[in-house]
C-alpha cells in the first residue's frame, strides 16, 4: 500500500479503532487495500472512454453475443490506477446482459482492441438476433456518454467465506473482525472513495454482499466449463482470479435496480491478454 493510499484511508483507521477494533486487526485489513479506477459521467477527471457510442471492432472479431456497455481507452487511465497488468494502450470493450441466468452461463464478454488496429462499425443490436422487444428496450436504456476517471482505493466489501464441507460461513481467514471492519468501510467509503457506476480493478461490490462476488463468479465459471458452455481450463482457487471491472447497472438502467455486473479473469489470462477468457457474473435482486 502506498503512503498516499494509507493517508487517504486514515478516516477508516480512526473510525475502526474508535469502535474498539484492535489496532493489529485494523492494520492487517488495511494491508489488503487495492488501487482501483472509478469511472463516472460527471466529475473533473480526464475522459478515458464512454458508455455506449458506436461499436467499433476489428473485421475478424465475431459479433458479441451480449449488449455493448462501454469502451475504455487504456492509455488514458491514471498511471498506477490499478494493480492489474493491463495493456498500456488500446481499448477494452465491455459487453453484458445485466440479468441473472443459470449458473452455467457467462452473461457478458470482453474484447481487447490493440492500438492501431483497423476497425469497422458494427450493428449494436446484432446480439439480439431473435428480436426480443423487451430486451432491446432494456438495451436502449443503457447509459451513454463520456466516462471520466478518478484514481481510487478499495477495501473488501465482503466479510465471510463459505465453510468447506458444512453449511454456513465464517470470517475471512486471518481477519476475525472482518464483519465489523466491513461495516466501518460501509460508513466511511463514500467520503474516502466515492462510487461510480463503473470500476476497474479493486474489490467487487453488490447490493447484498457477505461473501466475495469474485468467488461466486469463479464457481459459476467452473460449472460453465464442466457443462461445456465455457472454455477451460479454470482454476478453482479464487486467488488465481481478479476483478477486471464492475458495473453497477442499477445506477443507470431503470427496472434493473440492484443489478451489478462483475467481469472477472484469471491472472494468467490477463497477463497474456487473453481477454476472451474473461467470465461475466451478474447479481440481480429483482
Amino acid at each position: 500500500m502506498t503512503s498516499e493510499m494509507r493517508d487517504r484511508l486514515s478516516p477508516f483507521r480512526d473510525r475502526a479503532i474508535a469502535r474498539g477494533v484492535p489496532a493489529g486487526d485494523v492494520e492487517r485489513w488495511l494491508a489488503t487495500a487495492r488501487p482501483c479506477v472509478t469511472l463516472a459521467r460527471d466529475g473533473g477527471g480526464p475522459v478515458v472512454g464512454q458508455f455506449g457510442g458506436p461499436l467499433l471492432l476489428p473485421a475478424d472479431t465475431p459479433d458479441p453475443a451480449h449488449p455493448f456497455v462501454a469502451s475504455i481507452d487504456l492509455a488514458a487511465l491514471p498511471a498506477d490506477g490499478t494493480d492489474l497488468p493491463l495493456p498500456p494502450d488500446g481499448r477494452l470493450l465491455l459487453f453484458a446482459f445485466p440479468e441473472t441466468a443459470d449458473d452455467c452461463e457467462t452473461m457478458g464478454s470482453v474484447v481487447y482492441v490493440p492500438a492501431g488496429t483497423a476497425v469497422k462499425e458494427r450493428d449494436r443490436n446484432a446480439w439480439n438476433s431473435f428480436d426480443f422487444g423487451d430486451d432491446e428496450a432494456m438495451f436502449e436504456a443503457f447509459p451513454q456518454g463520456p466516462l471520466r476517471a478518478m484514481a481510487n482505493v478499495s477495501l473488501p466489501y465482503h466479510h465471510a467465506v463459505e465453510l468447506l464441507g458444512k453449511p454456513g460461513s465464517g470470517p475471512l481467514p486471518g481477519h476475525p473482525c472482518s464483519e465489523e471492519l466491513v461495516a466501518v468501510w460501509a460508513s466511511t467509503h463514500d467520503d474516502i472513495a466515492p462510487e461510480g457506476p463503473l470500476q476497474i480493478g479493486g474489490y467487487a461490490d453488490e447490493e447484498a454482499v457477505y461473501t466475495d462476488p469474485v468467488a461466486v463468479a469463479v464457481s459459476r465459471a467452473m460449472r460453465a466449463a464442466e457443462a461445456g458452455r465455457w472454455d477451460g481450463p479454470v482454476s478453482d482457487d479464487v486467488l488465481d482470479w481478479v476483478l477486471l471491472a464492475d458495473w453497477h447497472a442499477g445506477m443507470d438502467v431503470q427496472g434493473w435496480e440492484s443489478s451489478t455486473v462483475h467481469w472477472v479473469i484469471q491472472r494468467e489470462d490477463l497477463a497474456e491478454r487473453r481477454f476472451d477468457r474473461a467470465f461475466t457474473s451478474v447479481f440481480w435482486n429483482p
